[in-house]
């Protein structure tokens, strides 16, 4: 049974000559685009997920040498050829220690990955996909309701929220938003005080409770039962600045609360304590009454 740091040599050695990034071969492999970079953060597999992995290695072979045409890789000296015009700028050079094996890869770290998704439309692009959904949908009362997991830092949420405003100008939303991450819930709670201002008539839960669990707001177990912290935040006030003040005084909350660590089952991120954060505004609370949920 090879070792953790071995397979993960593996995977990169595989992923280099590929040309794969690592979130790609996770999801190729096995079905689990973050695969790779819980094993990075120490999370364990379990054994027929290591044999999925070392099927679809071997029934994908590569290379083996990796393409020369990689746009960070310099040509070898005395190679000929003509060389593309560049634009004026500061130099790319690769991090100091780092090899051009790696050069190419942006899914190793949470900062790369963040990198790569801000400055491309993807989260763009799927929210268009997703609002083009709205002139579908029959909405029964007492609310639109929607369900996003995970949330991320909101981006989509925030622009999906928008588009049914435009859709739903006076219907009510009940929106539950799944995210495991506390850094991603307070970026995605940034974004919501213009919603709130927008859309009155919005209730938001924001939750860390499982896929099978989050959409009903239940844990699964009697024993995370007991432990469920049930927490309310109502918006006073009428301007979107009132309700970020508001927001922002979550943090506390948040950051004593909001706590996860790596299943020594799965490796899968897991709650310490199911959380289920309720925002409504105030003045609404008449007209939410059927929509705000209760523990």
């Amino acid at each position: 049974m090879m070792s953790s740091q071995e397979l993960l040599d593996t995977i990169s050695d595989y992923c280099r000559r590929a040309r794969l990034a690592e979130s790609t071969f996770g999801r190729l492999a096995a079905n689990d685009g973050k695969l790779v970079g819980r094993l990075r953060d120490g999370g364990r597999i379990k054994l027929r997920t290591l044999e999925r992995l070392q099927t679809y290695m071997s029934s994908h072979p590569t290379p083996a040498q990796p393409p020369e045409h990689s746009v960070l890789r310099r040509p070898r000296n005395g190679a000929t050829g003509a060389m593309p015009a560049r634009i004026a700028g500061p130099e790319l050079r690769p991090a100091q220690g780092a090899t051009d094996d790696r050069s190419f890869r942006f899914f190793d770290n949470r900062q790369k990955y963040l990198l790569f998704v801000h400055t491309c439309s993807e989260k763009q692009v799927v929210a268009e996909r997703v609002a083009m959904e709205l002139a579908h949908i029959h909405p029964r009362p007492p609310a639109v309701r929607m369900f996003d997991a995970g949330v991320g830092d909101g981006s989509v949420l925030s622009r999906v929220m928008r588009a049914m405003h435009n859709r739903f100008p006076t219907m009510p939303f009940y929106i539950v938003g799944k995210e495991i991450s506390l850094e991603d819930v307070r970026l995605a709670l940034e974004k919501m005080p213009d919603r709130f201002y927008e859309h009155p008539a919005t209730v938001l839960v924001m939750t860390n409770l499982n896929y099978a669990e989050a959409p009903w707001l239940a844990p699964g177990s009697i024993a995370a039962a007991t432990t469920l912290v049930w927490h309310e935040c109502v918006l006073t006030g009428a301007t979107s600045h009132e309700f970020e003040e508001q927001i922002t005084d979550l943090a506390g909350f948040l950051g004593e609360n909001w706590r996860a660590h790596l299943s020594p089952r799965t490796g899968n991120p897991v709650y310490e304590r199911p959380i289920v954060l309720v925002i409504y505004r105030a003045d609404q609370r008449f007209l939410l009454d059927r929509v705000i949920p209760r523990p």
